[in-house]
């Protein structure tokens, strides 16, 4: 994967138009630049650095890797930081996927957060900030440092990232809060919803000054607009922030609803909402108004607010009122308000009361916002992701690769060396004739898992087949898995272990600099997952097939091993090889499934870093399929 100067060509000509259409200032807009705008750029500034010829950031002389811009309003401050994250050297894709965070960059976001800490006039803060990549995307600093940390040091309102677009789910959003007591061990490297648990309990309502700080924020990732056509809007309320995703894909809207109080209970609702609610500290005012900005095409003929109740389990309408637009409004957006009892909607379920906002212009358009629960007590709703929303939010990819690698490694090696050690030790124990002979006498289970054993017990026993493997175990650790022109094909020659790339520095003759961890789990892992483990199994299912074929054989002829009997096994083999030991027909197939796997990863690697397989990469690419083919060979024949 590459960058392709004329997307940002078209890029820097539709951000044009934009502003020349909207008649918004050029200033006002801020490009983050995200992993595949770093493809293939070795160094910033530099003549494959597209980033820094087409951005909006860079034209306008934004140097930095953090950006902030603060806005006031009432008497309060919104501070929204932005950061770039990406890699020194940029990596070409597929080895390209994490945010690489350098403890400078994590003490310059610091300080931006920060800069009204100290202010004398105490006017509150709602901070937001706006990357690249999500926090199960990031990867720590080189002194152990997260972004994380730093964001529930502040916290943060929100944070906006757009890593993964819209293609794992609608659903990808995390809250975070920093816990009293010491996290588990699984919670640095899972967290199974969207919510913590213990997040879906009321926060102390203590009403002091001197009441614990609550370190908190909510991680919302955005759509794209690329594949998806989607734009998310974002408000800010009296310190209370919201958002609505409008998808185009179906055409251009006439008409936009954003809600901006009550919250949404499942993705905007915070710990510290329950203290918010007993001890009003965003002021009694806020609740006594329901508030929504609506921005349309043409005139608004009238604007309503509809509550339901779910407790009986249908929505039943309990209010429903026209809403008076606000005549001092400098956006383009109107504010639309009415007074609410807010009290008589105070409930301890947070999903039981639901807002939807209707909308009609001139033209006799009518638009209606998505119904969403909320709790004026400030519970937060429980959401549970789905498996794909899981696997990409929920799991800390960076902190997991090394015990994930570790893992299957263990595996792998346990698989050829115990089995082995069982053949010094228990001689001829473990053997077909065994276990047929046991296996009416033992459950289920352990003649399953008997079995298991006595496959890799006769893989063991064909001594080339299992040494074989076990060198290529050996090199995956020690050598180079392959190389390749990681950067850009101008570049020299670098070399990929687990461990990452190594790089030969441009300004020192000597020197080699180290990129891509954890990036390269996205080759390794898949690698030893589902190419080299299936193939050991395979590779011991034939063997054993052929053992259990050969007894079959001895105890259908009746006759013992003599100094014909390999010859007439192989006559014997051949002949009924198209009526029987079908098992083995299907482990073929298998076989080729996997190389077919192994095929595909091997074609993508050559495409992405322009390498020769048979110079470059030849133990990599051709010793499991050279290694398949012999053991189908070795256990042809009986």
């Amino acid at each position: 994967m590459k960058q392709n100067e004329m997307e940002w060509i078209e890029y820097r000509s539709t951000m044009k138009d934009v502003i020349e259409i909207s008649k918004l200032p050029r200033r006002i807009f801020y490009d983050l630049r995200g992993n595949h705008d770093s493809f293939g750029v070795p160094a910033s500034g530099g003549s494959y650095d597209f980033y820094q010829k087409y951005s909006i950031n860079a034209n306008l002389r934004r140097h930095g890797r953090v950006q902030s811009i603060t806005l006031e309003n009432s008497g309060r401050k919104h501070l929204f930081v932005g950061f770039d994250s990406t890699m020194e050297i940029g990596l070409r894709g597929p080895t390209n996927l994490f945010g690489h965070p350098t403890d400078k960059l994590i003490m310059e976001l610091d300080q931006s957060l920060s800069q009204w800490d100290t202010d004398f006039d105490n006017a509150p803060v709602t901070k937001i900030t706006a990357g690249h990549f999500p926090m199960s995307f990031s990867a720590l600093t080189e002194s152990g440092k997260s972004i994380k940390d730093i964001f529930l040091k502040h916290s943060l309102a929100a944070y906006l990232c757009g890593h993964l677009h819209s293609r794992f789910g609608k659903n990808l959003k995390r809250y975070y809060h920093r816990t009293t007591h010491r996290p588990s061990l699984y919670e640095h490297y899972y967290q199974y919803n969207m919510h913590q648990e213990y997040t879906l309990q009321s926060a102390k309502e203590n009403c002091s000054e001197e009441a614990e700080h609550i370190e908190e924020f909510w991680e919302w990732e955005m759509g794209d607009w690329r594949r998806h056509r989607t734009m998310r809007i974002l408000a800010i309320d009296d310190g209370y922030v919201s958002f609505t995703d409008i998808d185009f894909r179906l055409g251009s809207k006439s008409i936009i609803i954003v809600p901006t109080f009550p919250l949404d209970s499942r993705f905007m609702q915070r710990t510290s909402g329950p203290r918010d609610f007993k001890c009003h500290i965003m002021g009694a005012s806020t609740f006594d108004i329901v508030r929504t900005l609506v921005f349309s095409r043409h005139e608004v003929v009238s604007v309503s607010v509809k509550i339901y109740d779910s407790r009986s389990g249908n929505l039943e309408v309990v209010f429903d009122s026209e809403m008076k637009r606000v005549s001092a409004n400098e956006s383009r957006g109107d504010m639309y308000l009415v007074p609410w009892n807010w009290r008589a909607f105070a409930d301890p379920s947070p999903t039981r009361f639901w807002l939807q906002i209707e909308v009609m212009d001139t033209t006799g358009d009518t638009s209606v916002s998505q119904l969403r629960p909320f709790s004026v007590n400030g519970l937060i709703a429980k959401v549970s992701w789905t498996w794909k929303e899981f696997y990409v939010m929920g799991i800390q990819w960076a902190s997991i690769y090394h015990p994930a690698l570790w893992c299957f490694l263990t595996l792998i090696i346990s698989l050829l060396l115990v089995p082995r050690a069982s053949v010094v030790l228990f001689k001829d124990q473990y053997t077909c004739t065994y276990l047929r002979a046991n296996g009416s006498q033992w459950t289920l289970l352990k003649y399953l898992v008997t079995g298991f054993i006595w496959l890799f017990v006769e893989l063991s026993r064909m001594i080339l087949v299992w040494s074989l493997l076990l060198v290529y175990i050996i090199y995956l650790l020690v050598f180079p898995w392959l190389f390749g022109h990681p950067v850009t094909e101008e570049s020299d020659l670098a070399y990929m272990t687990y461990r990452g790339w190594t790089l030969k520095r441009s300004n020192s003759g000597n020197g080699f600099s180290h990129a891509g961890s954890p990036d390269v789990m996205v080759i390794v892992l898949p690698h030893l997952c589902f190419v080299v483990l299936p193939t050991i199994v395979i590779l011991a299912a034939m063997a054993a097939e052929r053992t259990a074929f050969r007894e079959h054989y001895l105890s259908q002829s009746g006759k013992k091993k003599d100094d014909n009997y390999k010859k007439r096994a192989r006559q014997t083999e051949r002949d009924s090889s198209l009526s029987g030991r079908w098992i083995r027909k299907i482990l073929i197939v298998l076989c080729l499934v996997v190389l077919w796997k192994h095929w595909k990863h091997c074609r993508a690697l050559v495409k992405a870093y322009a390498m020769n397989p048979v110079l470059h990469s030849p133990v990599h690419f051709f010793f499991i399929p050279a290694l398949v083919v012999f053991a189908i060979y070795k256990t042809s024949s009986i």
